[in-house]
């Protein structure tokens, strides 16, 4: 299967928990860490999302955000500690390649944020990421 999505994490679901319309499923990834998604309820139940499901984590570049430390008092579920690896700079964006224990995620984001943060290969970042902003693919 293609997809334009590049950001791709193995991992296996660990808890499936459905409201009414939502669910949140929470997912190992393969380097260990723990990643939150918010999907429709009907998805979790088309997809047979149960403990121990193996999944593939999809998330678009323009979604992922970076910091240089980790954030506490933030509604973001998702933060993923790596490095970056990467930057291609253009006039106006930056993609920013971020290496994470199992795994590797490209961030888009502005030009001016990557120079404000100071961003070169080597330098140590948080990929933060709304969990409303995962899908999930069952494999």
């Amino acid at each position: 299967m293609s997809l334009s999505i590049r950001n791709q994490l193995p991992g296996t679901v660990t808890t499936v928990t459905p409201g009414e319309a939502m669910a949140t499923v929470r997912v190992r990834l393969t380097g260990g860490q723990d990643l939150t998604a918010a999907i429709t309820r009907e998805a979790a139940e088309d997809l047979r999302l149960t403990p121990g499901a193996p999944v593939r984590a999809l998330m678009k570049s323009t979604e992922v955000s970076l910091a240089t430390a980790p954030i506490e008092g933030l509604s973001i579920r998702n933060q993923l500690p790596g490095t970056v690896t990467d930057i291609a700079a253009g006039g106006a964006m930056a993609s920013v390649r971020v290496t994470v224990e199992g795994g590797e995620l490209t961030a888009a984001i502005t030009r001016d944020a990557a120079e404000d943060l100071a961003l070169s290969p080597g330098i140590p970042v948080v990929a933060l990421i709304k969990a409303t902003e995962v899908s999930l693919a069952a494999l």
